[in-house]
């Protein structure tokens, strides 16, 4: 499932054929993804401009002058792209209509964005724009790992007390929003710290170590568009490369990258997801 590095590339690339530009026509080929779609949505959008195209977790979140907000999740299989942009952010020419295209946008200023989902497990919504952070899904979210709110003292009071491996507390949502496992793996093996520590028996000079680390990664990620494990696309149609830079995700069985470690990666199960880790470099 794409992670957040993932969600803002893609939001960052829907943003000069989207953000600011009216929908001129709206088609919804299907009357469900995840869940229903709402009543009347290709009517609710077709019209409407979209005056700002924001990111919430892994949510892409478009809001409209008739004061609703188009909510946007990937699932797992889901992809953004976009054709025909006349400013020549993209190259792509409108492409023939594909089987899974479920969703189309038809851009005022001649942009065509499509979201395919093959699994069918992205979700769309349509909510009040003004109640948006009330909504069963966002009102749930801790704070954003690039904001301001995610800070050490945050960490800190989250950790404390939590039996939980610090895996399994970084993936809470609650705790921080945005994060998935490939992320988590890749800012415990900077930190040092093994996953399967229990996330209220680390010290909090280490839990405060990690809020830096956590952003680096991220940012890193955002910057090399993403990583692309099976169906991720950036809305230009390109891959991303973060992958190739990972340090522990994915390398079981092969050479720890830190100098001097003879150690290889492993790997565990924790809570049905893989970890990946240096036992030597991580404690």
């Amino acid at each position: 499932m794409p992670e957040l590095p993932e969600v803002e590339t893609v939001r960052r690339g829907l943003t000069p054929a989207m953000e600011g530009v009216v929908i001129e026509r709206a088609d919804v080929n299907r009357p469900d993804l995840r869940w229903p779609f709402p009543e009347r949505m290709a009517e609710r959008l077709t019209g409407q401009r979209i005056d700002r195209l924001r990111r919430r977790s892994k949510y892409i979140l478009a809001d409209l002058s008739s004061g609703e907000t188009l909510l946007i999740h990937l699932g797992m299989s889901g992809r953004m792209t976009v054709s025909g942009d006349p400013l020549g952010q993209f190259a792509h020419e409108h492409p023939m209509p594909e089987k899974h295209d479920h969703v189309v946008f038809h851009m005022a200023n001649g942009a065509r964005v499509t979201f395919n989902d093959p699994r069918r497990f992205g979700a769309m919504d349509l909510l009040a724009t003004a109640t948006a952070e009330r909504h069963k899904l966002l009102a749930v979210l801790g704070p954003e790992p690039l904001g301001n709110d995610f800070h050490e003292q945050h960490l800190i009071d989250a950790f404390k007390g939590r039996n939980a491996p610090v895996k399994s507390a970084l993936l809470d949502q609650g705790i921080v929003a945005g994060l998935g496992n490939i992320y988590v793996c890749e800012a415990l093996y900077r930190a040092g710290v093994s996953p399967r520590r229990k996330a209220g028996q680390i010290s909090a000079t280490r839990v405060a170590a990690l809020v830096p680390i956590i952003r680096q990664v991220l940012q890193e990620a955002i910057e090399a568009g993403g990583s692309s494990l099976r169906d991720f696309r950036q809305a230009d149609g390109e891959l991303g490369y973060f992958q190739h830079s990972f340090d522990v995700y994915g390398r079981e069985g092969k050479a720890c990258r830190t100098e001097g470690c003879d150690a290889s990666i492993r790997r565990i199960t924790q809570s049905g997801r893989s970890s990946f880790y240096c036992a030597q470099c991580q404690r």
